[in-house]
Parts: structure tokens; sequence; C-alpha cells
């Protein structure tokens, strides 16, 4: 099998780690052979198949993965055991981490912090754009939301759904999907973990 990447020597430490800007063997997606990557600790910290690539200063440490045709862009941490796989794409500023995996459409960013299945939830397709949609949970441990052309609290959501759908089926199924993100995202816990990776609680 031919490598899509290989490790280079410029380097960065991140928590006490040394990572490795990654460049491009060959053609792929929107990738050209020669492309530099975002970082990585090692080789199997990114599929050498499919199209997952890691873009800007995104880094991916520990036993953390990326697969399939994901992507990690920003400053994004994928780290511990995290995964990243399917379509789904971590963005900005936000940390992977512990167990969780991202996948499917999912789409993860800003300041969000996932470190477990419960902090994080996609439901589609939704909306009048049959789109998936996606709660986060971030690290001030408030939900956000992307669906569509919005990025935003829970709470503006919830305001945009009602000004923008009202009572109508979709309405009905945001608000839905709304309560149930709620309830099913987990907003405990995780103070150690924030910092032991130097973000401030």
């Amino acid at each position: 099998m031919m490598k899509k990447f290989e490790l280079t020597d410029e380097t960065c430490e991140v928590v006490w780690k040394t990572l490795h800007r990654i460049s491009a063997l060959m053609d792929f997606s929107d990738v050209k052979a020669g492309d530099l990557g975002g970082f990585v600790e090692k080789e199997e910290n990114l599929s050498q198949t499919g199209n997952a690539w890691i873009y800007d200063n995104g880094c991916v440490f520990d036993n953390a993965w990326v697969s399939g045709d994901a992507k990690v862009s920003g400053n994004a941490w994928v780290f511990n055991n995290g995964r990243v796989y399917g379509d789904a794409w971590v963005s900005g500023n936000a940390k992977v981490s512990g167990n969780a995996l991202v996948y499917g459409d999912a789409l993860v960013y800003g300041d969000a912090w996932v470190s477990a299945r419960t902090h994080y939830l996609t439901i589609g397709p939704i909306g009048s754009r049959n789109d998936t949609t996606t709660f986060f949970r971030s690290k001030n441990k408030e939900i956000f939301v992307k669906c569509g052309c919005f990025n935003g609290t829970i709470d503006e959501f919830e305001r945009a759904v009602i000004e923008t759908h009202g009572d109508s089926p979709d309405g009905r199924a945001y608000k839905l999907a709304i309560e149930l993100a709620k309830t099913r995202i987990d907003l405990t816990g995780d103070d150690e973990a924030l910092k032991d990776a130097g973000v401030e609680v």
C-alpha cells in the first residue's frame, strides 16, 4: 500500500509531546501531493487510506485516530483515545479526547470539548434542508449548535427556530431535537482533564 502522507522534520510541542507536521505524498480529495497538513505524534494517528486529513495547525496525538473522510482543522486537538471518522469535521479550537467518537456528518467546532459520547449529538436528516444538525458541549459547559448556516448556543438556536419555523412540522422537529440535546448532552465533570490540557476552567 502506498502511503498518502509522511512526517516532516517540522515539529511542535503540545502537552509535553513532540508532534510532527505531515506532508501529502499523493493527490486525494482537496489535498495535493506536497501539501503540508497539521501535526501528529505518530503515523498511526491518521489513516493512510481514505480522504481523512489534518489541516492548518490541527493536532492529533496519544492513541487518537482520524480516518475515513474526516477532517481536523484550525487549532483543533484530537487526543487520548478520541476517534474522528466518517464525514465528521472537528475545527476551530475544539477538543476531542477521552474515549469520544465523532463520526457521521457531525461538525464539532469553536470551543467544543468532547471527551465522551454524551458530549455531542447529531440528528438528521431534519428540517427544511433535510440536513444533519450537531449539538455539542463547549469548554464552558454550554450546548452549541451547528445547523446549516446557523452557529450558536442552543438558546439562540431555539429562538431562531421559533422565529423561522414557528409551529410548522420543521419547527416541531427542531424543538424535539433541542429537548433531546438538553436531556442527552452531559455538561458536568472533566475539570481535571480540561486543566491537564491547558484549558482554563
